[in-house]
């Protein structure tokens, strides 16, 4: 049987009304996002931490086509269905919203949020949305543990069956 598209699941167009119920309610929102291809620990500690940052978390999901972009052919290994599917299923994701292009300008200016939360891969001043979350009144903060997981590594290991786990 297949599955319904997660209730967690917004549209960019939903994201001005989640904005103004938050204010209201004096909640304030955090902002994830990433391709999510080939859910590892990295990706639970990277949106945990970001779920500390605000009452709320919004992770921006890349869609297929933007996976395929950033990350070369044959990826995403699930489609964005899948992904999202996955995600909805942490406690710690409060909303989710699929996006394409390189980067989700789009729905940080729909959304408006409080925190910008990227990985540890970036420094502050290296965030590529940094300049538009500050004009919109936001911060960065930059969450998770270090990058040593990613799903290109694990992609690696999975190739060379020599590999034993935790090398």
């Amino acid at each position: 049987m297949r599955s319904k598209r997660p209730s967690k699941v917004a549209a960019a167009a939903d994201l001005p009304a989640l904005r103004e119920r938050a204010g209201r309610e004096g909640r304030t929102i955090a902002f994830a996002n990433g391709c999510f291809d080939l859910l590892h620990v990295g990706h639970i500690r990277y949106l945990e931490a970001a779920a500390r940052e605000a009452h709320l978390l919004v992770v921006g999901v890349n869609d297929d086509a933007s996976v395929r972009l950033l990350k070369g052919d044959g990826r995403p290994l699930m489609p964005l269905e899948e992904r999202l599917e996955i995600l909805a299923a942490l406690e710690c994701v409060d909303h989710l919203v699929p996006f394409s292009g390189r980067q989700p300008l789009a729905v940080i200016e729909a959304l408006r949020p409080d925190v910008q939360c990227k990985g540890t891969d970036y420094t502050a001043e290296s965030v590529p949305e940094r300049e538009l979350v500050e004009r919109l009144g936001g911060r960065v903060a930059i969450v998770g543990d270090p990058k040593d997981h990613s799903t290109t590594t694990l992609l690696g290991k999975l190739r060379s069956p020599s590999r034993s786990p935790g090398r």
